[in-house]
């Protein structure tokens, strides 16, 4: 079965940190929330370097550098080098770099990321849309400080026709406090204001993968996630295996709605998931089994049943749903009653 024909989450025998040369770990909702490592992360990585993975953190937050990101992994407990770190800002800098010409003066609507991966490519950051041939905007997540302002200095430069350019375009970030609007948002208004769209590279898009590809040298990579249409997108398009950790934004219900490129090859609660097989989920006669519980469709819903004492982890239980749900909706629009189905296992 090919990622591009998915219809059930997949097994492995083998623990997935051994199975997999490299891990291309996002770090918000997978290893970190704001400044506090998530439930498990810190044990779990160290855990799979030392059974000899490779770990690559790669992330659609363009504000921080790769040293200053190494050093919070450090400060949390995860040893990591600033070559270890592949960020948005870095793939959409070599993005431009390829299309103006060195020493290019680039309009920075961001943090300092975006201006330390310009400078690595040749290009010189700036803050004004004045300045004398300026040949591309650039736009990336700036934090919760970032003056409105800056909006306006992106949209006076693209209406008089200078290249835009975005580190990426998640609507949404996880947050110590929640769920908070992310560089997506920001893109949003300076769409608004000039009717244009920019050009993307961050994940789900190629030029996120060939920037991690190009830095980490990974030759069985594995994504490991938190959201649908970034990190499992981005794998997909990618043509690589991937694992969905329930830390972040995705939830059960998203999961079982997914349409094929935001299907998971595995999903996990969190990174313990690395340091184990995954279960198979087998089909018979119509119903879906893994572990003690079996999934089926039932009319215009899904049937969960429990069949084996003893053996009721709700993991496997979303796993059997989730074969039930994607094989019945090819275009990953399930109709049923998928909510009455999660509430059988308290999602």
């Amino acid at each position: 079965m090919t990622r591009q024909s998915r219809t059930s989450p997949a097994g492995s025998e083998r623990s997935l940190h051994e199975a997999y040369d490299t891990a291309l770990l996002d770090l918000d909702g997978v290893v970190y929330a704001g400044g506090h490592a998530i439930a498990h992360a810190v044990d779990s990585l160290t855990a799979a370097r030392a059974g000899g993975m490779h770990l690559a953190y790669v992330t659609n937050n363009a504000l921080r550098t790769p040293e200053a990101v190494a050093e919070h992994l450090c400060e949390l407990g995860i040893p990591t080098e600033a070559g270890e770190v592949i960020t948005s800002a870095q793939a959409v800098a070599r993005l431009i770099a390829e299309q103006v010409e060195p020493g290019s003066k680039v309009l920075v609507i961001g943090g300092e990321g975006l201006r330390v991966a310009l400078r690595e490519r040749g290009l010189v950051p700036v803050e004004s849309a004045d300045e004398e041939g300026l040949a591309a905007v650039v736009q990336g997540y700036g934090g919760p400080g970032l003056e409105w302002g800056r909006f306006a200095e992106a949209a006076y430069a693209i209406n008089r026709g200078v290249p835009w350019y975005a580190s990426n375009t998640d609507l949404t970030i996880p947050s110590a406090r929640g769920i908070a609007p992310g560089n997506g948002a920001a893109v949003e208004v300076v769409r608004i204001a000039t009717g244009a769209d920019p050009q993307v590279a961050g994940k789900p898009l190629p030029p996120m993968h060939r920037e991690t590809v190009l830095r980490t040298g990974a030759q069985r990579p594995l994504v490991v996630g938190d959201r649908l249409d970034t990190d499992i997108e981005g794998a997909f398009n990618g043509d690589v295996d991937s694992l969905l950790v329930l830390t972040g934004v995705a939830d059960a219900g998203q999961l079982l709605r997914a349409e094929p490129r935001h299907r998971p090859t595995y999903v996990d609660r969190d990174l313990r998931g690395l340091l184990t097989g995954q279960p198979e989920v087998a089909e018979r006669q119509g119903a879906w089994t893994c572990g003690g519980w079996s999934a089926a469709h039932a009319g215009a819903g899904l049937e969960l049943i429990r069949v084996a004492d003893g053996e009721g982890d709700r993991l496997d239980a979303l796993r059997a749903l989730c074969a039930a749900a994607w094989s019945q909706a090819g275009d990953g629009v399930y109709p049923g009653e998928v909510e009455k189905a999660l509430a059988v296992l308290g999602w």
